[in-house]
């Protein structure tokens, strides 16, 4: 299948042991092309090596965060590295950039192909093979030389590989954007367009650029938008283009890959409706769709849930919308397959962690990004409250996560998780479980009774692991942000905590009030109908699955990509 569509993300996750992510944006990326692959689209992903990963988390017994190369098999996994090179030019340096290439199988016997750029050969010098070495490594300079990789030199390892049909360009998050500047200056070279008189030879190629680009943002803070000082690019870019004109495109004060990406694309779209607000807020003047996030519903359905939905909804692999009709199954059998799941996942940790778990206690599960906007210290707000719940009803809490290894506030936040584990030790079980990845997520979100996620809000731009726990009809109890907002009909599909965000109270975060309403529902309303109310707990599992399971899918969001964004 010739590729039409080139999807690059700096970070794509595929499966555990090709390690070339960090979070959500990577796991997002994958379920993309996994879903792309079912149903059938032309589309090819690009993306870097990370040779050494992201990094293994190690923690020590009061919670202290290190961290290791997490070095893996690329021969195993990848096989051999393609024979065709492309080459960029880095601090007036040539270097040269090979592909490794995995394909992805899907469901309907479809195949895309992913490009793993690599910068390690021995004709580069040895800071330049370092480039892929590291996801997310090193400082600022290291940050664009990656980006210089993956944006123009991921344009030109598809042309070494002859992929001359592609007339789409999706940049996933702002990484990628240097290769708009590449498809510019590519039509400059074919225009014979002298420097001097650059404007004038390129009039009218901007819009013809932008038919070919399609821009993703993730991040709704400004801070979260990578930006680079122009003597920095003036020294790793050199000549590449004017820089009048990359400060026409992408700033005057500094490179902001976030308005490249904007100024060079036909279609820029958020990651939820309530980050389409925040997003036009954020960038005022620009027009922003959206088109919220999904997980890949094989993927991340337990195998016990996939087995009852394969006698159930015989199609559910093709087509993740007939999980609507999850409704017809009997919700005893729901439970149970989901007490399967529960079993596995309590057995697993305890062999492998000595955590201690009960198959038999409520399981409130919350695994994030280890940083401050998610708010992991919100269920400890009042230590004694949380305490007086776990004495009225029987209650264990499995936290998961890395920090950013330069998140320093992060890293405390796993820290204070330990404490208040050994401050509730006689009341509630607290477990951390190290070294989040996809085996433990799939896993985690299959096997805890419910989802809590406590997001600053509006800073949750989606929020994807609460969808992959709804498809294992986990419910989701929930700061309303993200994808939550859309998801959430209360007592249905899950519970929320605080107010539905309007103009008034979108940036008003009240730890306490949200911390209370988090108790108060936790007491009152949601462990009682758990230990007390089956057949109205089987009803919100069942909703979870039938609702939110049936849309907030890879498969939906790509046939929108295809729609609005692909073939327009």
């Amino acid at each position: 299948m010739d590729p039409k569509i080139a999807y690059f993300s700096m970070e794509i996750g595929i499966k555990n042991q090709i390690p070339t992510y960090s979070g959500g944006l990577g796991i997002l990326a994958g379920d993309t092309l996994k879903a792309a692959a079912d149903l059938g689209v032309p589309i090819i992903g690009i993306t870097l090596l990370s040779e050494h990963g992201y990094f293994t988390q190690h923690l020590d017994e009061e919670g202290n965060q290190t961290e290791s190369p997490t070095d893996w098999n690329l021969h195993e996994q990848l096989g051999d590295p393609l024979p065709e090179r492309a080459n960029v030019q880095i601090e007036g340096r040539n270097v040269q950039i090979q592909a490794w290439q995995y394909w992805i199988e899907g469901s309907t016997g479809s195949k895309v192909p992913v490009l793993f750029l690599d910068t390690n050969l021995e004709e580069n010098e040895e800071q330049d093979r370092a480039l892929t070495a590291h996801l997310y490594g090193g400082d600022r300079a290291y940050r664009l030389k990656q980006e210089v990789v993956l944006g123009i030199g991921g344009v030109r390892m598809l042309r070494a590989l002859n992929h001359t049909n592609v007339y789409r360009y999706h940049m996933n998050e702002g990484h990628a954007s240097l290769l708009a500047l590449e498809l510019f200056r590519e039509d400059a070279l074919k225009a014979s367009c002298p420097l001097d008189d650059f404007d004038a030879c390129m009039q009218g190629s901007m819009a013809d650029i932008r038919k070919f680009c399609v821009f993703t943002t993730h991040t709704p803070v400004a801070a979260g938008h990578d930006k680079f000082p122009y003597d920095m690019v003036q020294h790793v870019l050199g000549e590449f283009l004017p820089m009048y004109l990359i400060k026409k495109l992408c700033g005057e004060d500094e490179l902001n890959m976030t308005l490249l990406a904007m100024n060079l694309s036909h279609y820029v779209n958020s990651v939820a409706k309530q980050h389409q607000q925040v997003s036009t807020h954020l960038f005022p003047g620009y027009q922003f769709s959206s088109i919220t996030n999904g997980v890949h519903s094989t993927t991340w359905t337990g195998p016990h849930m996939a087995a009852l939905f394969d006698s159930y909804i015989p199609n559910w692999r093709q087509d993740s919308f007939e999980l609507r009709y999850a409704s017809r199954i009997p919700e005893q059998e729901i439970l149970q397959a989901h007490q399967s799941a529960k079993e596995d996942f309590v057995n697993h940790v305890n062999e492998h962690y000595q955590a201690g778990l009960d198959k038999d206690v409520f399981t409130i599960g919350f695994a994030r990004r280890a940083t401050a906007y998610k708010r992991m210290h919100l269920l400890f707000q009042n230590i004694d409250r949380l305490r007086a719940v776990g004495s009225k009803f029987k209650l264990q809490i499995v936290y998961a996560g890395k920090a950013h290894p330069a998140d320093g506030m992060g890293k405390d936040l796993i820290k204070m998780i330990y404490q208040h584990a050994s401050d509730l030790q006689d009341t509630v079980k607290v477990v951390f479980l190290p070294n989040y990845d996809i085996h433990l997520a799939s896993k985690l979100i299959a096997g805890v009774d419910i989802w809590l996620n406590t997001p600053v809000r509006p800073l949750e731009a989606s929020g994807t692991s609460g969808m992959k726990a709804a498809h294992n009809g986990v419910p989701q109890f929930s700061i309303l942000d993200g994808w939550w907002i859309e998801g959430h009909t209360e007592g249905m599909t899950g519970w929320s905590i605080g107010p539905m965000p309007s103009e008034e109270n979108e940036n008003s975060n009240d730890d306490g009030a949200d911390a209370e309403e988090l108790y108060d529902k936790l007491e009152h309303i949601i462990l009682p109908m758990f230990y007390e109310k089956k057949m109205k707990w089987e009803h919100v599992m069942r909703n979870s699955i039938a609702f939110n399971g049936s849309f907030f899918n890879t498969h939906r969001m790509v046939q929108q990509y295809a729609l609005n964004a692909w073939l327009y």
